[in-house]
């Protein structure tokens, strides 16, 4: 089974995964076995399954390990759906978030049911997306029913394979196509150029971002010049700042979604989340004069949910200096964002530039602690203080075991631990073990993602057992 991470310690040690853990995102109109799909591919049923179109709504991931790769697959809604709540645009967001990040596509059709103009629809919307792309015929239940699915090479997106959720039909072919379209490792010894830090001005209107980014220019031993972006609907400022080169992404300020009325203003937002994904850190502007909004409430929640390493800017402190303490705001900041505790907060004047350059050595900070790596060695040495020191509960008669862990991609920085019930360690737990990674390791203020696996049968390592009965 592909879920099975039954990495020797050799191969473990030795692994140089890419920077991202690779997305490998289903996609496809509603009702052709997309959630079927996920959860048949991951060897678990995770998505909720039903006859209903619009049950899958957020995108849902689950880590995947097949041939020495490390991969999530993510599932998606129903391309073409009108949500019964009026969740629509919300569930359209989180398509393509899935599509702009993803690696490799998974297209879902239904073999019964042919080519229906909707999915013609989706292959026009994956036409011009550079990214390997698989076209899978769901409900390709037997052999005779593989002439039904060559109408579909007429959609032109992608290697066409028939498979069967049902009748587990090509499961492997599947993932051997998957894996080999992954993108290349990058391995310890290869040469990589510096990285271009980009650096996403995110913020509701009128807190200072567009004039920040105008002190950018201004600012002494910088050079500004507007190229295009990645995407057709943003224009990107590339700086230096002491030799070193930068991107800013001055994102469009954002109203209240009743306040959403114009075309304009719904590509706002499109534009501000994309912005967020392709950047490598977000700085998220406050104004030192106003209360906290609720579109700074979403902003913060999708940079969160997006693992973007965030500095929260509060500008215009010239104006409330001499009346507020710092301190004061800082409160303010954490009992608002209470889960985003580990986020840095600065205090700058975007118009004159004070304290900017101070922000600015402190984002690239957090840009080399995003791609920071820490050893098998070290990480299990970790784990086994921290369980020591607070071992988990007792979950149904059972005592929950870590047996090694291990860092398998940085940006953001995720960890893997192989235990014997990844069930059962709470979400608190959880929690208490991310605060001993930060609190430990050289990545304490950006996002951390962390997998609980359970260890395959025939994986027998047991490092955190074996080095302290060495002991």
């Amino acid at each position: 089974m592909g879920i099975a991470l039954d990495l020797s310690l050799d191969r473990m040690l030795n692994y140089h995964g890419a920077m991202a853990v690779p997305q490998v995102v289903i996609v496809g109109r509603p009702n052709v076995g997309k959630s079927s799909l996920f959860n048949w591919i991951a060897g678990k049923r995770l998505a909720i399954v039903d006859d209903q179109a619009g049950v899958t709504r957020d995108r849902i991931s689950h880590l995947m390990y097949e041939h020495q790769r490390f991969f999530e697959i993510v599932d998606t809604g129903g391309i073409g759906i009108e949500d019964c709540d009026n969740l629509t645009e919300e569930v359209e967001q989180q398509i393509q978030a899935g599509i702009d990040t993803a690696d490799v596509i998974l297209f879902v059709v239904d073999t019964r049911q042919g080519v229906v103009p909707l999915d013609q629809e989706v292959a026009k919307r994956l036409r011009y997306v550079d990214k390997p792309i698989l076209c899978l015929a769901n409900k390709t239940d037997d052999p005779s029913m593989d002439p039904m699915a060559d109408e579909f090479y007429k959609l032109g997106r992608g290697k066409l394979l028939r498979v069967s959720v049902h009748q587990n039909r090509h499961r492997q072919d599947l993932l051997d196509m998957i894996v080999g379209r992954l993108p290349p490792e990058t391995t310890a010894n290869a040469k990589v150029a510096e990285p271009l830090m980009k650096v996403a001005i995110t913020g509701r209107r009128n807190v200072g971002k567009s004039t920040f980014v105008n002190t950018l220019a201004q600012a002494d031993r910088m050079i500004v010049s507007e190229i295009p972006g990645t995407t057709r609907d943003s224009v990107d400022v590339r700086f230096e700042l002491d030799g070193k080169t930068f991107v800013a992404i001055d994102t469009p300020g954002l109203r209240r979604g009743k306040s959403v009325r114009t075309d304009i203003d719904f590509y706002s937002t499109h534009r501000a989340q994309r912005s967020i994904r392709r950047a490598d850190v977000s700085l998220m502007f406050f104004d030192a004069t106003q209360r906290i909004s609720k579109v700074d409430k979403q902003l913060c929640k999708y940079i969160a949910d997006e693992y973007k390493p965030c500095i929260f800017v509060v500008n215009k402190w010239d104006l409330v200096a001499n009346t507020m303490p710092t301190e004061r705001w800082v409160r303010y900041l954490r009992d608002t964002f209470q889960t985003m505790w580990y986020v840095p907060i600065a205090f700058v004047t975007g118009q004159t530039g004070k304290n900017v350059k101070a922000l600015l050595n402190h984002t690239q900070n957090m840009f080399k602690q995003s791609l920071r790596r820490v050893s098998t060695a070290e990480l299990n040495r970790l784990v086994r203080k921290a369980l020591k020191h607070h071992p988990p509960p007792v979950h149904r008669g059972r005592n929950p075991k870590v047996y090694y862990a291990t860092q398998i991609s940085s940006q953001p920085p995720t960890l893997v631990l192989i235990c014997n019930q990844p069930k059962a360690f709470s979400s608190q737990y959880r929690r208490y073990l991310l605060g001993v990674f930060r609190d430990q390791l050289d990545f304490g203020e950006v996002p951390i993602k962390l997998y609980l696996q359970k260890r395959a049968e025939n994986d027998q390592r047991d490092d955190l057992g074996s080095e302290s009965r060495a002991k």
